[in-house]
C-alpha cells in the first residue's frame, strides 16, 4: 500500500469524501461529464405541507404584533385572549382551504384528542413563530411536548408507549447536537468516566464512532458486531459482550446507518433478557432517525424503556436538516437518575457546586433537566433550549404525520426509495434484500461479494487480496464521475461500499449501478488478460 493509500484509509469516510468530489469534478470537467455524488445522506425530497402552514402562522401573528401599535415597522407582542377566534377568522379567508383544513384540523386534533386549551396551543404557536423570545421552560414549550409525544408514539410505537409510563422531551439542534448533549452530560454526572468500556452496535454513523474516543470522554469502544448473513441482525455471541460489568452504555442507531435495517423485536429481546438479569444498570443510547421510514420498526423503548436515551430527527423525514429539530425522550423513572442518587458523598457535593446556581435544591434536578443546563454549561441555561420557531415547524411536521391517516405522505417516500434501489441493482445485475424491517435510505454494498457473485470464486479471490476498496472508490470517481463511501469507515465490512439512495435524483440511480459495473467489469477484464 502506498503513503497515498494509507493516508486514505485512515481517513474519516466524510473526509475522503471530499478527496473523490475533486478527482470526480476533475475527472467530469475534462470529459463534460457529471458528478453523480451519493456519498451525502442529505434528502432531496421535502414535506411542503408543514411549511405553508408555519408561513401563514408566522404572517397570522406578525399581522396580529403590528395591529397593537400605530407606529411604522413596529409590533408589540401578541396577546392570548381571543386568539383562536382571530386565528379561525384568519383562517376562514386564506384562499389556499388546503392550508386552512390542515390548520383547523391540527387544531381540532389537539383540542380533542390531546385535550389542550385552543388559546393556549394557538398563543404558543403564533408567538414562537415570531422567534421574539427566549424558549419558556428551555426544555421545550409545554404544548409542543404533548405533541411531538404523541408523535413519537404513533411513529415509533404504534401508540404503545404511554404504557411504559411517563416520558419527558428534551427539544435539540438536531440528532448530533442532542448526542454531544447526552455524552457531556453523562460525563460531567460521573455516569460515564474515562476508561469506562462503551458497546457500539456496528456498521453506524461514522462520527459516532469518534465521539467516545476523543478526548472530552476517552472510552472505550466495543464493537457489537451486526451480521451481513443473518441480516444485519446481532447474533447470540456479539450481544452476551454486553453482560461485561465494564460495559456502561450501548450505543447504536436503529434502524440502521448504512445497512438501513430495523432491529428485529427478538434481537432486542436477548438484550432485554440481559439488562433485567445481570446487566441492571446498563444505559442503551438510541438514534431513531430511520424509523419512519420502516414498515416494521421494534424500538428498544418498548422493552427496556428505564434504560434507554432516545434521540429521534425529523431531519431525514421532513428533508429539515437544515432546520436542525431533534428530540430527546427519557423516561420519568430512568436508571441514569438512579445511578445519580447512588453516586459517593464526595461527587454528589461536587456536581451540586455545579447546578446550585440553579436550583436551591440541585441534589432533586432529574438528569433530563441537567442535559438541558449542561448544553449551555449551566452558567446561561436560562437562554437553553431549540429556539420557538424550531419548535413551532417541529409541532407542525408533528401534527401532518398524526392527521396522515392513510400513510400517504410515508408511502410516497417508500416508494420513491424503492425504485431507486431497484434501479441501482437491476444495473448492477444482482439481487438486493427485501423485507418489512428495510428503510432503502442507504445501501452497504459488498463488492467482494458481488465479485464472487458475478465472476465467480478464482477472480473474488484476487480481487480481496489485490484491489482495495478505496482503490475502487477512486477509480469509480475518475473515471465514472461516481462518489461512494468506504464502508469499513463505518465499521461494515472490508469490501464494502455505502450509497446513498436518498440525495440524488431518481435517473441517477441505473447509471450508478452501471457504473459500479462498468468499473467490476474493467478489474476483472484486466484479471482475465
Amino acid at each position: 500500500m502506498t503513503v497515498e493509500m494509507k493516508q486514505y484509509e485512515e481517513m474519516s469516510p466524510f473526509e475522503f469524501k471530499n478527496v473523490l468530489i475533486k478527482m470526480a469534478e476533475n475527472g467530469a470537467k475534462a470529459k463534460n461529464g457529471k458528478v453523480l455524488n451519493a456519498g451525502r445522506g442529505n434528502p432531496n425530497f421535502l414535506n411542503t405541507m408543514a411549511r405553508i402552514a408555519f408561513n401563514h402562522l408566522n404572517l397570522f401573528a406578525t399581522d396580529l404584533a403590528s395591529k397593537n401599535t400605530n407606529i411604522e415597522n413596529l409590533g408589540l407582542k401578541i396577546k392570548k385572549e381571543g386568539i383562536t377566534k382571530k386565528f379561525d377568522e384568519f383562517l376562514n379567508k386564506l384562499e389556499d382551504k388546503k392550508i386552512s383544513t390542515f390548520l383547523k384540523d391540527a387544531l381540532r386534533f389537539c383540542e380533542k384528542k390531546l385535550k389542550l386549551n385552543p388559546d393556549d396551543l394557538v398563543h404558543e404557536l403564533a408567538d414562537a413563530s415570531l422567534g421574539d423570545f427566549y424558549p419558556s421552560p428551555p426544555r421545550i414549550f409545554p404544548n409542543v411536548e404533548k405533541i411531538i409525544f404523541e408523535y413519537l408514539n404513533q411513529v415509533l410505537f404504534n401508540g404503545e408507549l404511554s404504557k411504559k409510563g411517563n416520558f419527558h422531551l428534551f427539544a435539540t439542534e438536531g440528532a448530533t447536537a442532542a448526542m454531544i448533549y447526552i455524552f457531556d452530560s453523562l460525563k460531567e454526572n460521573k455516569i460515564l468516566k474515562k476508561g469506562d468500556h462503551i458497546g457500539i452496535i456496528t456498521p453506524i454513523f461514522s462520527p459516532y464512532l469518534e465521539i467516545p474516543p476523543l478526548n472530552d470522554y476517552q472510552l472505550v469502544e466495543i464493537y457489537i458486531q451486526g451480521s451481513e448473513e443473518e441480516g444485519w441482525q446481532i447474533p447470540d455471541s456479539e450481544i452476551k459482550k454486553l453482560e461485561d460489568p465494564k460495559i456502561k452504555a450501548l450505543f447504536f442507531v436503529n434502524p440502521s446507518n448504512p445497512p438501513s435495517v430495523a432491529l428485529k423485536k427478538e434481537t432486542l429481546e436477548k438484550i432485554e433478557k440481559i439488562v433485567s438479569e445481570k446487566r441492571k444498570d446498563l444505559i442503551a443510547l438510541t438514534d431513531t432517525v430511520y424509523a419512519t421510514f420502516s414498515d416494521e420498526y421494534n424500538s428498544i423503548v418498548g422493552v427496556i424503556p428505564k434504560n434507554t436515551i432516545c434521540v429521534y430527527s425529523f431531519s431525514k423525514y421532513f428533508g429539515v436538516t437544515g432546520w436542525r429539530l431533534g428530540i430527546i425522550m427519557l423516561h420519568e423513572n430512568n436508571i441514569i437518575d438512579e445511578l445519580i442518587s447512588k453516586l459517593p458523598k464526595i461527587e454528589v457535593s461536587k456536581l451540586d457546586d455545579r447546578y446550585k446556581m440553579d436550583s436551591a435544591e440541585p441534589e432533586k434536578i432529574k438528569f433530563i433537566e441537567r442535559l438541558v443546563m449542561d448544553s449551555r454549561d449551566v452558567a446561561l441555561a436560562h437562554t437553553g433550549g431549540l429556539s420557538c420557531p424550531q419548535q413551532c415547524i417541529m409541532s407542525l411536521f408533528a401534527l401532518f404525520e398524526l392527521l396522515d391517516t392513510k400513510k400517504k405522505y410515508r408511502k410516497s417516500i417508500q416508494s420513491l426509495l424503492l425504485k431507486r434501489i431497484t434501479d441501482l441493482y437491476t444495473n448492477l445485475e444482482i439481487k438486493f434484500e427485501k423485507g418489512p424491517e428495510h428503510t432503502y435510505y442507504y445501501t452497504l454494498l459488498n463488492i467482494g461479494k458481488m465479485a464472487k457473485e458475478k465472476y465467480g470464486d478464482e477472480f473474488a479471490q484476487y480481487f480481496e487480496k489485490n484491489v482495495l476498496t478505496i482503490e475502487f472508490l477512486i477509480k469509480l470517481a475518475k473515471e465514472k464521475f461516481t462518489i461512494c463511501l468506504p464502508g469499513e469507515g463505518f465499521a461494515g465490512p472490508k469490501s464494502s461500499i455505502r450509497i446513498a439512495l436518498a440525495n440524488l435524483e431518481s435517473e441517477a440511480y441505473p447509471v450508478i449501478g452501471k457504473n459500479i459495473k462498468d468499473v467490476m467489469q474493467e478489474y476483472y477484464d484486466g484479471w482475465k488478460k
